[in-house]
């Protein structure tokens, strides 16, 4: 590497070195355990993995403070460029998150307000200070905020939010999962945000074809005049209603996304 140019030493190796997350020129010391690794999501699975619970942890990425060179193997501060043989150890380097990643197509950004490296482009993002997070700019003025939105697991894998290397999706409610979560629950027709149990796609057309099917469907005698009381999970309306073994309709949203709810909860 001697006889190299100063560009060639910068540039040698790239995508060359890495693990499935990240193609990077280095492996980090971790603040924790003092293990090295080759990022901080290798080292969440391994530490996820240990016998005892109680020894399960994860990185602060901010708090990592060495780094060791991938192709000459020199321990170090935080830095881009090797200061042992010139590498380039990542191609792009963000000094606050300690991330580095030679892999540039994804566009990766720092947001200062969220606090972490984001994918996809600046351009194509935009924060959103009720929520907390980035979402992409077709959701500017398009989304219903709710506060921190994306500080909580994806109520169908578990995974936090935030960080998440995977899509997310906003749904009608507000509410956040992953995009490949949020498609598996639609083939398997649940239509309900698993959070609070909105409908989170317009049921109307389903709604419709429900009052034709109690239309066609007689009940015994002995249930005709049966009432019960519902909660309307789209509306949060409760209302007093004819029981139907199909469903029962809100008579404030005209939704069947309700629930009996005993004993009954008189509206305020």
């Amino acid at each position: 590497m001697e006889a190299c140019s100063a560009n060639e030493r910068l540039q040698f190796g790239k995508m060359g070195y890495g693990c499935k997350h990240y193609r990077r020129r280095c492996r980090i010391r971790a603040p924790c355990c003092y293990e090295v690794f080759s990022c901080r999501h290798c080292h969440n699975e391994a530490a996820s993995m240990l016998r005892n619970p109680y020894d399960r942890h994860e990185i602060v990425r901010q708090d990592v403070k060495q780094v060791i060179c991938a192709v000459c193997d020199t321990e170090q501060p935080v830095v881009q460029v090797c200061t042992n043989c010139g590498v380039n150890m990542g191609e792009y380097f963000c000094e606050i998150c300690k991330f580095y990643d030679d892999d540039t197509e994804k566009k990766q950004f720092h947001c200062d307000d969220c606090g972490i490296c984001r994918v996809g482009g600046r351009e194509n993002y935009f924060h959103c200070k009720k929520c907390g997070t980035c979402y992409g700019i077709g959701l500017r003025d398009n989304h219903m905020c709710v506060e921190n939105s994306m500080q909580h697991h994806c109520p169908i894998c578990y995974e936090y939010l935030f960080d998440s290397l995977k899509d997310t999706t906003v749904m009608k409610c507000g509410h956040t999962m992953h995009c490949e979560c949020y498609n598996e629950m639609m083939k398997h027709d649940k239509y309900c945000c698993p959070i609070c149990s909105k409908s989170v796609i317009d049921m109307s057309r389903i709604w419709k074809r429900m009052d034709e099917e109690i239309q066609a469907t007689v009940m015994p005698e002995e249930y005709r005049y049966k009432k019960v009381w519902i909660l309307c999970n789209d509306c949060n309306d409760t209302t007093e209603v004819y029981f139907h073994i199909v469903g029962q309709k809100c008579s404030h949203c005209n939704s069947y996304n309700t629930r009996t709810i005993e004993p009954p909860v008189q509206p305020q």
